[in-house]
């Protein structure tokens, strides 16, 4: 059961990336996927989640109108469309898999990580 998120990397303030997260031993579509992000010195943090049953999502307020979650069952990715990017965006990114299908947003309801992506937003 693995996790590998791609497509960080350095964007300018207001520029966007995409972010995908690909599962390898399991089926994507039975379970919550989180984005979480980490910045240095900062506690790891929610970002966004797609729910694995009713299609619920869940964004940060910090994200909300700018961030896109989605999933592509068919390839077994999900992905997070970031726009209009920020510097207090940057952060390690992380994708993780949830106990369940609901939607949630708290760390340990999340049991699979990826190794995450670096996202730098600077001029």
């Amino acid at each position: 059961v693995v996790l590998v998120e791609s497509g960080g990397g350095l964007v300018q303030p207001g520029g966007s990336l995409r972010l995908s997260c690909a599962a390898s031993g399991f089926t994507l579509d039975y379970y919550a996927i989180g984005w979480f992000r980490q910045a240095p010195g900062k506690e790891r943090e929610g970002v966004s989640c797609k729910s694995g049953s009713d299609g619920s999502t869940y964004y940060a307020d910090s994200v909300k109108g700018r961030f896109t979650v989605s999933r592509d069952n068919d390839k077994n990715m999900v992905d997070l469309q970031m726009n209009n990017l920020k510097p207090e965006d940057t952060a390690v990114y992380f994708c993780a898999r949830g106990k369940y299908a609901l939607v949630s947003k708290e760390l340990n309801e999340y049991i699979v990580w990826g190794q995450g992506t670096q996202v730098t937003v600077s001029s």
